[in-house]
């Protein structure tokens, strides 16, 4: 059978195309070369708790066109991002808020701690070189040394003086008591988990998983009209004008035999010398509860190590350098002459995309391309 289009991952991306296809008519077969499907965002249920297998997922938008599209195929909860920073056992609110100075400085009114940022921001000078002397110039050295310096150095494997100033453009101060994370209208996780929710995007559409595109990419191609690719665009063109950087993330699972073992979804450890970056504790994305509403007994907990990629490493984020961005483009220009294949998502297009950008981008494109 020939397709009308073959969709090579099964992400949020693929799975947004896939949808959209199918329901306009078109034939559609979606592969895979993981065992599962939904990507990154792929849940796995363990002693009734979704664990986030790649990662903390937490859907956060303002686009109410990508809110209204997803919670058709799944219902929301309430969850609101609160993360905790843990510098050698001191524990701060992030973002950085009215909590967090009042922890750090003692200070109890805005007027104090706008004060006091402002007197340690004038330590910089003229427009900031690096990574280091733009946190400062945002948010004053205390906070910096004790919250942003060892996350950042052990997220990107460099000294915050080698990076570039622009990775951290702009820091959320919030001169009020409120700790959620994401300035987003809309903000929750699917009750069931991921999984589900993909799942339910692929309802009735052929899928096939363990199939790796780039080993059989000629007999794979000859199956449908046209390819939405979302794997590594340099990996699709074989690496010949060289490798895009990314950096990877390891995960250390544990699942323990307590009901809490932090009491937060996310812990952020900011200090150098621990090794991770953080921990995820699962059971709090659905507030510690099972899909009947009873506590869990037990809980599965994540360690993350952050890693520079290697050809085999799963790819999570893009190292957007100015190396990288000029390789980027010439790899887009060869792109653009592939007639029948369309890049798209995180790898497709070596961007760093939130989950509602994705999904934006791939109805973007079901526009252009499925009602023409």
């Amino acid at each position: 059978m020939k397709y009308d289009y073959l969709v090579v991952g099964s992400g949020l991306y693929g799975a947004v195309f896939s949808q959209q296809a199918k329901a306009l008519g078109k034939s559609v077969l979606v592969i895979d070369k993981r065992p599962n499907i939904a990507g990154n965002v792929y849940t796995e249920n363990v002693e009734g708790i979704n664990v986030h297998k790649y990662g903390a997922h937490i859907f956060h938008t303002n686009i109410k066109e990508v809110w209204d599209y997803i919670t058709k195929f799944a219902v929301f909860n309430r969850f609101t991002n609160s993360p905790v920073a843990n510098y050698k056992g001191e524990l701060y609110s992030l973002p950085f808020n009215m909590y967090t100075f009042n922890k750090m400085w003692g200070v109890v009114t805005p007027e104090e701690a706008l004060e006091k940022i402002e007197e340690q921001r004038a330590e910089i000078k003229g427009e900031p070189q690096n990574l280091e002397e733009q946190a400062i110039s945002l948010v004053g050295r205390d906070i910096y040394e004790k919250l942003i310096k060892g996350y950042t150095e052990k997220q990107w494997g460099r000294d915050c003086r080698e990076l570039p100033s622009f990775i951290i453009k702009r820091l959320p101060v919030r001169l009020t008591f409120d700790n959620n994370y994401f300035n987003a209208l809309y903000q929750g996780i699917p009750v069931g988990g991921y999984t589900k929710m993909v799942e339910n995007m692929l309802n009735g559409i052929e899928v096939r998983l363990n199939v790796d595109y780039l080993k059989n990419k000629e007999e794979l191609d000859r199956l449908a009209d046209k390819v939405i690719y979302t794997g590594a665009i340099d990996a699709y063109f074989g690496y010949k004008l060289g490798n895009l950087e990314y950096r990877s993330v390891r995960f250390e699972n544990e699942l323990l035999d307590k009901s809490n073992f932090q009491g937060n979804a996310a812990v952020n450890y900011t200090d150098r010398e621990t090794p991770w970056t953080r921990i995820i504790e699962h059971k709090w994305f659905e507030f510690g509860k099972d899909k009947n509403g009873n506590d869990l007994p037990k809980t599965v907990i994540s360690r993350e190590y952050s890693s520079e990629w290697k050809p085999g490493d799963e790819p999570y984020y893009p190292v957007n350098d100015e190396r990288n961005s000029k390789l980027y483009e010439q790899y887009k220009e060869l792109a653009q002459n592939e007639k029948n294949v369309i890049f798209g998502g995180r790898l497709g297009e070596y961007k760093y995309y939130d989950m509602d950008a994705v999904i934006k981008s791939a109805l973007d494109v079901c526009e252009k391309e499925l009602k023409k």
